[in-house]
C-alpha cells in the first residue's frame, strides 16, 4: 500500500527573498520565486535559500507548472513520504471529529493546503469519500489507491471515489462498494443526497453549509427566493426553517428536479416549493418588471471569474446581479449574496454590493460577512484561499 510517490528528492535555490513568508505559511512559489531545474512532475523537492546553505522546506515539485513548487514541511525531517502523509490524515480527521457529530454527516476531510496536503481534496458523504486532485504535480504525487485503502482501514468509510479534473467524466471507484445511487447524507439534521459518480465538484456544494443553517434560523413564515439553487440546499434549509413558500430557479432541469427531491426527503409540504427552470438573469428581470417581491432572497451564482482576466467582467456581472435581487427584496428585507470567485475579493464584493444598491435607491445594513466552514481550513498566510464570500444584507 503506497500512498505517495517514491523517488530521490531534488534540490532547488530561493532567488527572492522569501524565508519569511514561507515560514509563516505561504505554501506556493511561482517560478521566479526559485531556481527551475529538470525533474518529473510529482517528483519531491526540497529548498534552500538564496546560497544554497540552509534548507527551508520540502514540497511537490513540477518545473512546467506556474506554481513550480507547493510546499508541505518547514522543519526537518523534509521527507514526504508515506509516514508524513499518515499523520496529515490523522490530524484532518481529528479536526473533523471535533467539529462534527451524527447530525452532519457531509464534511470536508482534507482542504488542500489547508491541512497541510497542497492539491488534495477529500470530501466524505455518509460512509463515501470523494477524492480529487488539483494539478499534474499533485495527481502524479498522491496514489489514491494506497490512500483510499487506508482510509477504509482506519476510518468508518466502506468506499472511495477518485474524481479527475477531465470534463465530462465520470467517477473511478478504488477501494469497496457504492451504496445506492446518489448518496445520502445529513448536513445538520436535514437530509440531502450527492451524485458523487457524475455530479459537480464532488457531488454538493459543503462550503456553503453554516450559511444555510444561517438561512434556515431566519426563515420562518417567509417567502423566500433562491437562486442558481443547484439541487436546494438553501431551499431545503428554509423550508425546515418554516418559511411559508419557497422559490428555487436554476437554468438546469435535473437541477430543479434534485431541489424537490430533496424537498420531499425532509417531509416539506409540496404546496410550499416551486422549482422554476430559467437563467436568473432572465427571471430577475422578469420578476422585477412584474414587481414582484420577496421577504428573504439568496443569490449564490457559480464563479464568474476563473482567472484574473475574466476579474474585471465578473464585478460587472455580480453587480448587476445584486441590482436585480435588491429589486426583488421586499422592504425590511433580506439579501444574502454570494461569490465563490477567488479573483473577487470580500472587499472588492462589498464595495460592488454596495454600488449596486446604491443605483436602486436602497439602504442596506451588513448583517453577516461569512467566508468558509471549519472543515474548509486555509492558510492564515494565503487569504487568497478563502474564496468564499457571503454577505447578508437587511434593505430598507
Amino acid at each position: 500500500m503506497q500512498l505517495v510517490r517514491e523517488g530521490k528528492a531534488v534540490g532547488v535555490r530561493l532567488r527572492k527573498e522569501l524565508t519569511r513568508a514561507i515560514k509563516r505559511g505561504h505554501v506556493w512559489l511561482y517560478s521566479d520565486a526559485i531556481d527551475l531545474v529538470p525533474a518529473a512532475s510529482g517528483s519531491v523537492a526540497v529548498l534552500s535559500d538564496r546560497r544554497g546553505d540552509k534548507r527551508l522546506a520540502s514540497g511537490i515539485y513540477d518545473p512546467q507548472h506556474a506554481i513550480p513548487l507547493r510546499v508541505c514541511r518547514t522543519h526537518p525531517p523534509f521527507a514526504l513520504d508515506d509516514n508524513w502523509l499518515i499523520g496529515q490524515l490523522q490530524a484532518a480527521i481529528a479536526l473533523r471529529r471535533r467539529a462534527f457529530d451524527g447530525r452532519t454527516t457531509g464534511y470536508r476531510l482534507v482542504a488542500g493546503e489547508g491541512d497541510g496536503l497542497p492539491g488534495l481534496i477529500i470530501d466524505v458523504y455518509d460512509r463515501t469519500a470523494v477524492l480529487k486532485l488539483d494539478g499534474g504535480a499533485p495527481e502524479a504525487f498522491y496514489q489514491p489507491p494506497g490512500i483510499a485503502e487506508w482510509l477504509c482501514q482506519h476510518t468508518p468509510l466502506a468506499s472511495v471515489v477518485l474524481r479527475t479534473r477531465q470534463r465530462g467524466r465520470g467517477g473511478e471507484l478504488l477501494v469497496g462498494e457504492l451504496p445506492e445511487l446518489p448518496v445520502g447524507f445529513l448536513e445538520n439534521g436535514l437530509r440531502f443526497t450527492a451524485d458523487v459518480m457524475q455530479g459537480q465538484k464532488t457531488g454538493f456544494f459543503l462550503d456553503q453549509r453554516d450559511n444555510r443553517a444561517l438561512v434556515q434560523r431566519l426563515s420562518r413564515d417567509c417567502r423566500v427566493l433562491n437562486l442558481f439553487s443547484f439541487n436546494g440546499g438553501f431551499s431545503v434549509a428554509a423550508g425546515c426553517g418554516g418559511a411559508a413558500h419557497v422559490t428555487s430557479v436554476d437554468i438546469a432541469g435535473p437541477a430543479i428536479e434534485a431541489a424537490q427531491q430533496h424537498w420531499s426527503m425532509n417531509d416539506l409540504p409540496d404546496q410550499a416549493h416551486v422549482g422554476v427552470v430559467a437563467d436568473c438573469f432572465d427571471f430577475l428581470e422578469s420578476a422585477g418588471n412584474d414587481k414582484q417581491a420577496w421577504d428573504i432572497v439568496v443569490c449564490d451564482p457559480p464563479s464568474f471569474a476563473p482567472n484574473e482576466k475574466s476579474r474585471d467582467k465578473a464585478i460587472a456581472a455580480y453587480g448587476r446581479l445584486a441590482q436585480l435581487s435588491a429589486k426583488v427584496t421586499r422592504p425590511a428585507g433580506l439579501l444574502a449574496l454570494a461569490s465563490c470567485s477567488s479573483h473577487v475579493d470580500a472587499q472588492d464584493f462589498r464595495e460592488l454590493n454596495a454600488e449596486a444598491f446604491g443605483r436602486t435607491r436602497r439602504c442596506a445594513t451588513l448583517l453577516a460577512d461569512c467566508s468558509l466552514p471549519i472543515d474548509h481550513p486555509t492558510p492564515l498566510a494565503m487569504p487568497e484561499l478563502r474564496y468564499l464570500k457571503f454577505q447578508l444584507f437587511r434593505l430598507d
